[in-house]
């Protein structure tokens, strides 16, 4: 299952919770950031175990020329067989809501 998600929310989700402003440029930094994000149970509950296996791929969206663009991560959250189809939406629904919020 993947999902869009720009890179100023990832910085801003890691500023809400930690109170730190990281730089993700990369799909590095973008794996060190998410990291951080979804050990917050808070903010997951239960689903927190449910997303830590996931890959990324870096996408550039350009918005009026070549030099003003916007990164966007593509998140594709890896799950065990077992996991019900439900309880999968239901915690990249979770994560989505998150990162609308900040």
């Amino acid at each position: 299952m993947k999902i869009e998600v720009e890179s100023e929310k990832i910085v801003r989700a890691v500023e809400e919770i930690y109170g730190i402003r990281v730089i993700v440029n990369t799909e590095e930094d973008a794996r060190e950031a998410l990291d951080l994000i979804l050990r917050n149970e808070e903010a997951f509950g239960e689903h927190t175990t449910l997303l830590h296996r996931f890959s990324i791929e870096s996408n550039r969206r350009y918005k009026t020329s070549a030099v003003n663009y916007l990164t966007v991560f593509i998140l594709d959250f890896h799950f065990d067989e077992e996991i019900p189809a439900g309880k999968r939406v239901e915690a990249v629904k979770g994560l989505q809501r998150f990162f609308d919020r900040v």
